[in-house]
């Protein structure tokens, strides 16, 4: 698995459910542990200004707290902030630059089953034109996905 990584080593954060998340979902079969609030989120550069965000198992019809650290990228300036092309199921809520690049959290919205990806851009305060295209990639299982419990 490790060749799989083209870029830099992966980071690890965290992805929780947002506060106030919807339950409409709870009558799915898939089991998750409730109990687990925090999950592995792997980062991959797959180039200079393209980052995979793997965020894993996801229920149906609910939101998500992501949050994870990209690199520095020489590309942007340390004033980025993203870019005007809104995702209607990613929503940015801050950048906060950290000694080891740029600490991201937003909200993800798991709105239909299957393997999804929602892309973000981040892009320079100052105009430059440069940007960083970020794919946020998640499996979200729901009514169809059922599991038998043993």
């Amino acid at each position: 698995m490790a060749a799989a990584n083209k870029g830099s080593k992966p980071r690890v954060r965290s992805i929780r459910f947002a506060a106030g998340h919807d339950a409409e979902g709870s009558q799915s079969h898939v089991h998750f542990d409730e109990k687990l609030h925090d999950s592995v989120v792997m980062v991959t550069q797959e180039s200079d200004s393209s980052f995979l965000v793997k965020v894993g198992f996801l229920k149906i019809l609910h939101r998500y707290e992501i949050t994870f650290t990209l690199p520095s990228v020489q590309r942007l300036s340390k004033d980025i902030r993203e870019a005007p092309v809104p995702s209607l199921h990613l929503k940015l809520l801050s950048i906060v630059p950290a000694p080891e690049g740029y600490s991201i959290k937003c909200e993800y919205t798991a709105h239909k089953e299957g393997v999804l990806k929602e892309e973000l851009l981040l892009a320079c305060e100052g105009g430059t034109g440069a940007c960083v295209r970020v794919v946020v990639q998640a499996r979200v299982m729901g009514e169809s996905a059922r599991h038998a419990s043993g």
